[in-house]
């Protein structure tokens, strides 16, 4: 289960940057580095990435975290998790009319891709009192 809610978690992150990166128009910083690396051909569906892939994307890696955490239950790492998706998805719908807007999605999309480093480099582990092997065991 824990592959599976990894290979989400990136999936979801991944999907949203390449979708933001496709978007110039919406994200300058973002697109100017997509066409940089050669996705400048996405510009023609940027109401395809921007109103159904970003969210689409961001529930997947909100799903994979939330599962994630009632797994490992790890709080901070649960907390880091979910907070880049809602962010995102936050900006999407109810706070798409204010300027500031814009700052937190770009906040929302790093803070999911640095999460995504974090559980590469870092995996989660299990806390519990049930975990732990005594000393005589090992």
């Amino acid at each position: 289960m824990r592959w599976l809610t990894s290979l989400f978690d990136k999936t979801g992150a991944l999907g949203v940057l390449t979708a933001t990166m496709g978007c110039a128009s919406c994200f300058p910083a973002l697109g100017s580095f997509g066409a940089a690396i050669g996705l400048g051909f996405l510009h023609q569906y940027e109401g395809l990435f921007l109103n159904t892939l970003l969210p689409i994307f961001a529930v997947i890696a909100l799903a994979a975290n939330v599962i994630s955490f009632f797994i490992h239950k790890v709080w901070y790492r649960g907390l880091a998790g979910i907070a880049g998706p809602i962010m995102v998805l936050l900006t999407m719908f109810p706070l798409w009319a204010y300027d500031w807007s814009t700052y937190l999605l770009y906040a929302g999309i790093a803070l999911m891709l640095s999460v995504s480093i974090w559980d590469v480099i870092s995996p989660a582990h299990k806390v519990c009192s049930s975990c732990d092997v005594p000393s005589q065991q090992v």
